[in-house]
């Protein structure tokens, strides 16, 4: 049966290589741990990027289209 992770390898400045050892032992986790939330986080962080990128370009295109800004409009009662 084969692993359930795999290895990477990469480096880093040593300046980095120490701030990463100080983080993940002030944090109580491995560097594998330290390294899959900072993943999880950039991830979580490129998403909500992308999620705004759609939001401009349809905003736009309701405004181009002549549509009632959505922006002014979400919240007002009738």
């Amino acid at each position: 049966m084969g692993r359930s992770t795999k290895v990477l390898a990469f480096s880093v400045p040593p300046a980095i290589a120490r701030q990463i050892e100080r983080t993940a032992k002030e944090e109580q986790k491995t560097k594998s741990e330290l390294f899959r939330d900072m993943w999880e986080a950039y991830r979580v962080t490129r998403e909500k990027e992308e999620f705004a990128r759609v939001q401009r370009s349809a905003l736009r295109a309701a405004r181009q289209a002549g549509l009632a800004d959505p922006v002014r409009t979400v919240g007002r009662r009738s």
